[in-house]
């Protein structure tokens, strides 16, 4: 699957401003207390009890090592699946948070014809997203109910 580059500029307090991976290495797996304090926003919560509840799933921490984009996917993350199949990945970031939404090859189509129901800003990322063989991977920076709400409705594709 191909990822669509991130631009973090325009979320981050750049005198404060802390990568979530200096904060706790490998070794030391974060506290769901200690996300939920970084991150910063209801939307996490929103989104975890959505899940949870919807879907009947617990989320599951994960270390990652990737360095690309200048590390902003390095560290513990939170994932969530059903029946083998990831629905999405959260990557906390300081005040907000990403959220790699999977659309497989298979799910393109329907996706194809959801997204114009979607906000402008997840049709844009959504088509400057290039496929790869088994599929999209959309980098959702999650700052609004609009765009959590545009991001359940794709995840709903992968149910």
């Amino acid at each position: 699957m191909s990822v669509n580059s991130v631009n973090i500029d325009s979320h981050i307090d750049k005198e404060n401003f802390k990568l979530w991976s200096e904060l706790f290495n490998k070794e030391q797996e974060p506290q769901d207390e200690q996300i939920r304090g970084f991150v910063n926003t209801p939307l996490w919560n929103e989104l975890d009890e959505y899940l949870q509840q919807t879907y009947a799933i617990k989320p599951k921490p994960a270390y990652s090592g990737c360095n690309m984009d200048k590390g902003l996917w390095k560290g513990w993350n939170v994932k969530y699946k059903k029946k083998g199949k990831t629905l999405c990945t959260l990557y906390p970031k300081q005040g907000y948070f990403l959220a790699l939404v999977p659309i497989g090859a298979k799910e393109i189509p329907e996706a194809d014809v959801l997204i114009q129901t979607c906000s402008e800003y997840m049709q844009d990322l959504y088509n400057s997203t290039q496929a790869g063989t088994f599929g999209k991977s959309l980098a959702v920076e999650v700052t609004d109910e609009t765009i959590l709400n545009d991001m359940k409705e794709l995840i709903a594709l992968r149910v």
